[in-house]
């Protein structure tokens, strides 16, 4: 533990901020922490024997400045922060403050456009590189990064599509000038160490929220271009469990088309829930049938169980591209009877 008047380390502060918080609300904390982060923290709260009362205000008050920097930023942006702050703390406590924030808590680059209208912020970066279009969709939402890509030129949307799921790590002198070209008034971000964005799992979640049409020339292209890419895309994008998304006509229509054996392999790792959802529009001769070939086959390989699975996910994916099923993806896939 520091001594007193010298500099106490982000672990040190921590640790006095759970000790004044109290056991109740800290254990509530702990949840939210990674296992290496709580046996850190347990380690300094253990050998923290004595805070003296102007140490814990001190600490108590600095977490309530940044908790207040974080909900401005949340409210309006770091502009917005930043201008409250200094009219609260004066001109050089904000900085730190905001200094602190960025940081430590890792402020997500482009958040001064993530609360702009998807129309607006397309007439903003549509004349972009598809690298740097690229760049911003992965760090907004995929509602957002949805509607955007939608509304690109059809030659330039599976080129952003695979540039996002391409992307891997990006440098903060990148992300400063990208940001500093789109908004010069811009707080420049301090002390960022590389950032994750993008990759598959990322253009997976926008495809899966563009209307289908979107989807499907994106994916053709993707397929000529980089055929292994799609594949792996295609792969993630419906998955087996998400047979809970679709109502019951469209699964007994997909039952129709599974043979029954295949369909007890698929059901052999499944959740209870799915298994249900499936169960629910089958005969009770034909649920009993296969309830009795799952436990009849006893232990199958995971890599058999998930084979089964992508041929139904196939034949899911099959009927939707021939209209006779739909998959709901929301933003506007409510389907009325």
């Amino acid at each position: 533990m520091a001594k007193e008047g010298e500099e106490l380390s982000g672990l040190q502060k921590t640790a006095i901020l759970l000790i004044s918080l109290g056991p109740e609300r800290s254990s509530k904390i702990f949840k939210h922490l990674k296992e290496e982060e709580i046996e850190q923290l347990t380690l300094e709260i253990a050998n923290t024997r004595s805070i003296s009362q102007s140490t814990k205000e001190s600490v108590m008050d600095e977490f309530y400045q940044v908790c207040l920097a974080q909900q401005y930023i949340a409210e309006g942006g770091i502009g917005y922060a930043k201008d409250l702050l200094e009219k609260a703390l004066g001109a050089e406590k904000a900085r730190e403050v905001i200094g602190k924030l960025t940081a430590s808590l890792q402020v997500r680059p482009f958040e001064f456009i993530r609360k702009a209208e998807a129309s607006q912020l397309l007439t903003f970066i549509q004349d972009e590189h598809p690298q740097t279009i690229a760049l911003i969709l992965s760090y907004l939402p995929s509602s957002q990064a949805a509607a955007i890509i939608g509304a690109l030129a059809p030659d330039k949307q599976a080129d952003v599509a695979k540039r996002i799921a391409q992307m891997d790590r990006t440098s903060p002198d990148v992300l400063k000038e990208v940001e500093r070209v789109l908004e010069r008034k811009l707080s420049a971000l301090v002390n960022q160490d590389y950032t994750i964005a993008g990759g598959v799992d990322a253009i997976v979640e926008i495809l899966n929220t563009v209307d289908r049409g979107t989807e499907k020339h994106i994916m053709e292209n993707l397929e000529i271009e980089e055929p292994e890419l799609a594949d792996e895309i295609r792969k993630k994008m419906f998955v087996f469990e998400d047979i809970l998304t679709l109502d019951d006509r469209s699964i007994q229509r997909v039952l129709r088309e599974v043979d029954n054996n295949e369909l007890a392999v698929a059901l052999k790792a499944s959740t209870e829930e799915v298994q249900t959802a499936i169960f629910n529009n089958l005969s009770k001769r034909l649920v009993t049938m296969i309830r009795e070939d799952m436990d009849f086959m006893g232990p199958v390989r995971m890599k058999d169980v998930e084979e089964a699975q992508q041929k139904i996910v196939n034949v899911i994916r099959k009927l939707e591209d021939s209209g006779e099923i739909v998959i709901s993806r929301g933003g506007g896939d409510e389907i009325v009877v």
